[in-house]
């Protein structure tokens, strides 16, 4: 089963996409949530050796499931008025 990285939680260091083995990690278009880069796991790639929870700075922005309503190529993004 594949990983999942949690969009709004992602804070966009990209340590999961450097230290991934197979290159299934890719950054989302614009900012999430809490304005930063985010990343997203391409479920049919994803050999879940689980490197990328282990690298990730972010307690809870990756998932050892497959969860596709939180791993989403369109955040939600905050609004600024």
């Amino acid at each position: 089963m594949s990983h999942t990285i949690v969009t709004e939680k992602c804070v966009g260091v990209a340590e999961c996409v450097n230290a991934c083995p197979v290159a299934c990690i890719h950054q989302g278009q614009g900012k999430n949530a809490i304005n930063t880069d985010w990343y997203w796991i391409d479920f049919s790639a994803c050999i879940d050796c689980g490197i990328c929870i282990q690298v990730c700075p972010t307690q809870g922005a990756i998932l050892d499931t497959e969860e596709p309503i939180l791993d989403t190529e369109e955040p939600t993004l905050q609004k600024s008025f």
